[in-house]
């Protein structure tokens, strides 16, 4: 068996780049226009992964913009995408300030979670050990569900 990707689908391609490649650090490394079938596909890569992507397109976080939908509800069957970070605090400030809520805070160094404008849930968890507690993230409460 051999991970190739995993596909969200997207209601907003610039929205959904911004969060996925500004913010967070993914790097487009394909598209793909269909307009028989009405959709986009846009594969994002984490740059560590950049090399093994462009040469076998594994692994991959496929978005899949199809033009003519523009809702999606979550499925209670799907629960978070974990990305690795090398610094929680500074991409958590950055999200942030960038008007991303931050619904499980930082409190230990090690972990948070955020949601995607499309409301999918991601797990950032700290490279390493954690960070020692920092403020304002070790009191800060959880928002919302994450």
């Amino acid at each position: 068996m051999h991970y190739l990707h995993t596909m969200l689908r997207i209601s907003d391609i610039q929205q959904s780049l911004y969060f996925f490649c500004d913010l967070l650090g993914f790097v487009e490394v394909r598209r793909k226009e269909n307009a028989q079938n009405h959709f986009t596909l846009i594969f994002l890569a984490a740059p560590s992964d950049l090399p093994r992507a462009e040469k076998h397109k594994t692994p991959l976080l496929e978005l899949t913009y199809n033009w003519n939908q523009k809702n999606y509800s979550a499925g209670d069957n799907f629960g978070h995408i974990a990305l690795q970070v090398d610094n929680i605090y500074q991409l958590c400030q950055k999200l942030a300030d960038n008007g991303i809520t931050i619904h499980r805070p930082p409190r230990d160094g090690y972990m948070a979670f955020v949601r995607s404008p499309d409301g999918i849930s991601f797990e950032l968890l700290q490279r390493g050990t954690p960070l020692p507690p920092m403020e304002p993230w070790s009191h800060l409460p959880n928002i919302g569900s994450w």
